[in-house]
């Protein structure tokens, strides 16, 4: 009876909320939201629904969990980073009282197996070593986070539409506050009043992820080009298109048009991102 009962609980340690958590990336990211299944869940760590009950109440929970996750890993960025990511856990509130306590660990190895999965923090850029708390270093900072959020919906392409659901629905829950807090705290040292820091932040935070999230349905149109097309045949084929436009009526989309060709989406959206800088810095310049 002891060895059964030590067997039951290594088995319900090995499998933690991480584990669970980290297969739930696997899936979202091979097979989509459709795709993630409970059912496909047990299969793939090879366990029955009761062991993910335990830790999860349902679809949505895991669906906010997995968010939570990814987007813990994308803004750990700068001095630091590797081991916010590695210790991060995933703290969203069961969905009733009923369901047990989150089986969190303290293990290193596995908090940094699980970081792995949605995106370690070697993957993005780290902010050079300047004194905390300066403008320069802010800036910078928005600039990592940025970049962070958007490489991480690159990657995972169904986290552009969570995103979404989860600062429309639920910005109660843990991934709104985790991403105004990693840029709110850099706008705070750009020497904007306190009373402007949610506005200033939020037009960051509709930027990045608007932006993002464009970018990632231009990914998703992408793929599903005939064979044989590539981005490059594709851009051109837009560019064309516009250069034909009724002079009168386009005369600005026919001047842009050729930029289109051969431009480099991550670097328009950083450009994007210094030019919001620019604008808050101009703005608020004391």
């Amino acid at each position: 009876m002891a060895t059964r009962t030590r067997r039951s609980q290594r088995r319900t340690e090995a499998l933690s909320r991480e584990r669970i958590v980290e297969a739930a990336v696997e899936l979202l990211d091979a097979a989509g939201e459709s795709g993630l299944t409970f059912r496909a869940l047990t299969e793939r760590l090879a366990t029955g629904p009761g062991a993910i009950y335990w830790h999860v109440a349902n679809k949505e929970e895991l669906l906010g969990a997995a968010t939570d996750a990814v987007v813990a890993a994308a803004v750990a960025v700068g001095p630091g980073a590797a081991t916010a990511t590695a210790t991060a856990t995933v703290t969203t509130a069961p969905a009733t009282p009923a369901t047990p306590p989150a089986g969190t660990t303290d293990s290193a190895a596995e908090a940094a197996r699980a970081a792995q999965a949605v995106g370690s923090a070697a993957e993005v850029p780290q902010s050079p070593p300047e004194e905390p708390g300066t403008p320069g270093s802010a800036q910078d900072g928005v600039r990592l986070v940025a970049l962070g959020l958007f490489d991480a919906i690159v990657r995972h392409p169904w986290l552009a539409t969570q995103l979404a659901t989860q600062l429309s629905r639920s910005p109660w829950g843990t991934v709104t506050p985790r991403i105004f807090e990693s840029i709110g705290r850099r706008v705070s040292a750009l020497d904007v009043p306190e009373s402007s820091w949610f506005t200033v932040t939020s037009a960051l935070v509709h930027y990045i992820l608007g932006a993002a999230g464009q970018n990632a349905v231009n990914n998703a149109s992408a793929r599903t080009l005939a064979p044989g097309v590539d981005r490059a045949e594709f851009l051109d084929t837009v560019s064309t298109a516009w250069e034909e436009l009724d002079p009168d009526e386009y005369p600005f989309t026919r001047a842009v048009a050729e930029q289109i060709r051969g431009h480099d989406d991550r670097e328009q959206f950083l450009a994007g991102v210094d030019l919001v800088l620019a604008g808050i810095t101009a703005t608020h310049h004391r």
